[in-house]
C-alpha cells in the first residue's frame, strides 16, 4: 500500500515542480537543494539496489520504527530497502563461512575458526545494517537536543526587541547548527509548499515530534508563542524570561536524574566489559595448555565479540542522555576546512598521508619475529630463548616464545594506537586551539556585553562604546575582540556590521562562535530602534549567557564523578591491569613451555617413561604440558594489546558522548590524547612486569635444568 502512495506522491510532485517550480522563493530552493542533495549515498544506493532484487519486509512494529527513523534523518530509501541490504550482506558472509566449512570437509582439513568467524560476522552485520537508520536517528536526536537550549536563547533574544515569531525562528535557524537548524528551515519550507498557512501552525506541527523526547523544548516554544498575545510589554518580557527558564530548569533536572542513574550501568560496563575479561586472560595460557584452546579463538572473542558487546552496552547509555549545553562553536566550512589539513609549502595534505605509512612501518616491526623466522627458520641464534624462542615440536617449529619476540609484538597494538593518535591529533589540533580561545571569549563575553550595554545606555554611540570596553578589557580575549572591532571602525572606516561580519577583515572571523555572532546580530538589529533598546537587549543577553553558564557548570558537576572514573579507566586502570596480565601470562606460558621441553628431553634421554619419584612418569607429565598446545606470549600479547586499543577507543567515544553529546571535534581531540597515553603506559607496565617476572622465573627454573 505504501509503495502505491509513494508512486502517486512522486508523480504529482514532479508535476508540481514543473508547473510551479519557478514560483518558489530563493530560500525554499536553497533549502530544497540542501535536503534533497545531488547524489544518493552509497548506503542509500545499496538499499535501493537490493530492494529491487529481492524485497524483504520487516515486521509491522519494526517497519513503523524504521519508517520514523528514515523520515527523521531524510534517508532516501524505505524500510524494505534497509532490510534487503541487511539480508543480502549477512547472507553473503554466512555463505562464505559455510563454503569454507564445506571445502574443509572435502579436503579433510576442518578448521572451524573461519566458518564460525564469517557466520558470527554475518549475524553482527544483519543487526548493524538493519538498525543503521535507528542509530542515525538517535545520533540526529542527540545532536538536535544539544542545540535546543541555544535555540530557545536565540528566539528569546530576538523577541525581546522585536515581537515577531517568524523573524525570531529564522534568526535561530541561522545561528544554530544542524540538524535542528534544518528542522527550523523545514518549518518555513512547509509554509512555502502550502502545507501550513502560518509559522505558528507549522511550528506546532513540528513540535509534536518532540513531545515524547523533550517536553521542556515544546513548552518553552508554546510560552514564546503566548507572548505574542500579551498587550503589556512587561508581561510579554516576563513570559519570554519564563520560556528560557523552563528550558534551563528542565535540562538541569533531567541531567540530574541521568547522572544518578548512570553510576550503576557504568559500573556494570566496567566489570563485564573490562575488569573481568582482562583478569580472565590470566587463565588463558593454562587453558591453552590443558584444553588446547588456540590463540585465534581467544582473539575472536576478545577482539570481535567483546568489543561489540561493550559498544552496544555503552550505546544504550547514550540513548537516555538528555539535552546538554549545546555546541556554540561552529566551524564555517568555507573558512575553516583548511585547518583539518597539514600545510607543506603551498600544498594541503591530509593527516592520513603521515598516519598510514607510520602504521605500516611500525606494524612491519611488530610482525618481524614471524617474517624473519619465515625467511630463516633454522637460524639457531634467532631461535634462542631470549630472542625469538621458536621451539621444535612434533609438527615443526612452534612459537615465538622468546622475550625479544614479546617486546617486538608490542609494536602491533602500538602501530594501531599511534597512527590513530597522530591522525586525530593533526586533524584537530588547530581547530581545538581556535575553539579554546573562542570558549574563553564566551566565558568573558557576558560581562563585556553588560559593560557595553551600560556604556550605550549612558549615551555613548555604539561605535564609541566598543573603544571604551576594549580599553577596560585589555589583555583578555574579550578585549582582543572589541579591539579588533574598534580598529575596523576607526582605522578602516567600516560600518558596524562590516567591522564585525566583513568576510575578509571582520572580527568574528577570529572567534567563530555562534553565541557571539548572534549577540552582535541582535546589537545591529536593535540599534535601528534606538540606544535604549540596544542597551536593554545587550544586558538581557548578558544575563541569559550567565544563566546558561551556571546551568552548564552544574551539569558538569553532576557528571564529574562518572567522567573522572571513566578517564581513570582509560588512562590508568585498564592499561595497568592489561600490562600486568601480559607479564603474568607470558611467565605462565614460558614456564609451561620450558617444563614441557625439560620433561621431553628427560624422556628422550632414557628412552622409557622414567619415574619422577612421585609415582608419575616423565612422559605423563610431558603429556600434561604439550608444547604444541601452549599459546606463545607473542600472540597472547597481540590479543590483549589490540583489546586495550579497542576498549580505549570505545570508552573515549562513550565518555565524550556522555559529557558533550555529539561533538566530533572534542571526540577526535580526546582520541588523539587517550590512545597515546593508554598505549604508552601499557607498554611500560608490560615491559617492567615481564622483565621482573622473567628474571625471577629464570632463577627458579635453573633448579629444574630448564631455561627461560
Amino acid at each position: 500500500m505504501r509503495n502505491d502512495v509513494e508512486d502517486i506522491l512522486e508523480k504529482y510532485k514532479r508535476k508540481l515542480e514543473n508547473k510551479f517550480g519557478e514560483g518558489f522563493s530563493g530560500e525554499y530552493k536553497k533549502f530544497k537543494e540542501e535536503q534533497i542533495g545531488k547524489e544518493l549515498s552509497l548506503y542509500e544506493k545499496s538499499c535501493n539496489f537490493c530492494k529491487n532484487i529481492l524485497t524483504i519486509k520487516p515486521s509491522e512494529k519494526y517497519n513503523e520504527r524504521l519508517w520514523e527513523s528514515i523520515q527523521t534523518t531524510g534517508l532516501k530509501t524505505t524500510p524494505e530497502g534497509v532490510m534487503s541490504l541487511a539480508f543480502f550482506s549477512a547472507f553473503g558472509l554466512i555463505l562464505i563461512g559455510i563454503a569454507i566449512f564445506v571445502i574443509g570437509l572435502a579436503m579433510e582439513s576442518i578448521l572451524l575458526f573461519f566458518p564460525v568467524f564469517f557466520i558470527a560476522l554475518g549475524i553482527l552485520t544483519l543487526k548493524f545494517l538493519s538498525d543503521h537508520p535507528n542509530q542515525k536517528a538517535l545520533r540526529w536526536r542527540i545532536q538536535a537536543e544539544n542545540q535546543m537550549v541555544l535555540c530557545i536563547l536565540y528566539v528569546v533574544m530576538y523577541m525581546r526587541h522585536t515581537s515577531n515569531l517568524e523573524h525570531a525562528v529564522k534568526f535561530a535557524a541561522q545561528h544554530i547548527q544542524d540538524p535542528l537548524s534544518s528542522d527550523l528551515k523545514k518549518v518555513f519550507w512547509n509554509i512555502e509548499t502550502g502545507m501550513y498557512n502560518t509559522v505558528q501552525e507549522s511550528l506546532d506541527a513540528y513540535l509534536e515530534n518532540w513531545k515524547n523526547y523533550n517536553i521542556d523544548f515544546v513548552n518553552s516554544f508554546h510560552l514564546i508563542e503566548s507572548s505574542l498575545f500579551e498587550p503589556k510589554e512587561a508581561r510579554r518580557l516576563e513570559i519570554l524570561e519564563r520560556a528560557l527558564t523552563t528550558m534551563l530548569d528542565g535540562t538541569y533536572e533531567k541531567m540530574l536524574h541521568y547522572a544518578q542513574e548512570l553510576k550503576s550501568p557504568i559500573t556494570t560496563l566496567y566489570m563485564l566489559g573490562i575488569i573481568l575479561p582482562v583478569l580472565g586472560l590470566i587463565m588463558l595460557p593454562l587453558m591453552g595448555a590443558f584444553l588446547g584452546i588456540k590463540w585465534y579463538w581467544i582473539a575472536f572473542f576478545y577482539n570481535l565479540i567483546l568489543p561489540v558487546l561493550v559498544y552496544f552496552i555503552g550505546n544504550r547509555l547514550l540513548v537516555k542522555r538528555p539535552a546538554g549545553e549545546g555546541e556554540s562553536f561552529s566551524l564555517q566550512e568555507d573558512l575553516f576546512e583548511n585547518y583539518k589539513y597539514l600545510r607543506i609549502g603551498t600544498m594541503l595534505i591530509s593527516p592520513a598521508v603521515l598516519a598510514i605509512p607510520l602504521f605500516l612501518f611500525v606494524l612491519a616491526i611488530g610482525f618481524s619475529p614471524l617474517w624473519i623466522h619465515w625467511l630463516s627458520p633454522d637460524n639457531i641464534l634467532l631461535n634462542s630463548d631470549w630472542i625469538f624462542g621458536y621451539k621444535n615440536g612434533e609438527k615443526g617449529y612452534i612459537g615465538p616464545f622468546g622475550f625479544s619476540a614479546l617486546v617486538l609484538s608490542l609494536a602491533i597494538p602500538f602501530s594501531v594506537a599511534i597512527s590513530l593518535s597522530v591522525y586525530y591529533k593533526l586533524k584537530s589540533r588547530s581547530l581545538v586551539k581556535i575553539r579554546k580561545e573562542t570558549r574563553e571569549l564566551e566565558r568573558e563575553f557576558s560581562g563585556s556585553l553588560f559593560q557595553l550595554g551600560n556604556r550605550i545606555e549612558d549615551g555613548l554611540p555604539a561605535e564609541s562604546a566598543f573603544s571604551k570596553v576594549a580599553e577596560n578589557m585589555e589583555g583578555t580575549m574579550s578585549g582582543k575582540f572589541f579591539s579588533m572591532v574598534n580598529n575596523n571602525l576607526r582605522g578602516l572606516g567600516m560600518g558596524l556590521r562590516e567591522a564585525i561580519f566583513n568576510v575578509k577583515r571582520g572580527a568574528i572571523l577570529s572567534f567563530p562562535s555562534k553565541v557571539i555572532s548572534s549577540s552582535m546580530e541582535v546589537l545591529i538589529e536593535s540599534a535601528k530602534r534606538g540606544p535604549k533598546i540596544v542597551a536593554h537587549a545587550l544586558m538581557s543577553i548578558s544575563n541569559y549567557m550567565s544563566a546558561i553558564h551556571k546551568v552548564n557548570e552544574r551539569l558538569k558537576d553532576l557528571l564529574s564523578d562518572v567522567l573522572s572514573d571513566m578517564r581513570s579507566q582509560i588512562n590508568f586502570i585498564t592499561p595497568l591491569i592489561a600490562g600486568i596480565v601480559v607479564g603474568i601470562g607470558g611467565l605462565i606460558t614460558n614456564i609451561i613451555a620450558s617444563l614441557g621441553t625439560v620433561f621431553g628431553k628427560t624422556a628422550g634421554a632414557g628412552g622409557v617413561d622414567v619415574g619422577t619419584g612421585l609415582g608419575v612418569g616423565v612422559e605423563t607429565i610431558k603429556g600434561i604440558f604439550p608444547i604444541e598446545e601452549v599459546i606463545p606470549p607473542f600472540y597472547f600479547q597481540l590479543v590483549v594489546g589490540l583489546y586495550l586499543v579497542q576498549i580505549t577507543y570505545i570508552l573515549t567515544v562513550l565518555a565524550n558522548g556522555i559529557e558533550n553529546g555529539v561533538d566530533e571535534l572534542n571526540k577526535e581531540s580526546s582520541l588523539g590524547k587517550n590512545l597515546f597515553k593508554s598505549i604508552i603506559f601499557y607498554i611500560l607496565v608490560t615491559l617492567i612486569t615481564t622483565m621482573i617476572l622473567t628474571l625471577m622465573a629464570r632463577n627458579v627454573l635453573k633448579t629444574t635444568g630448564g631455561t627461560l
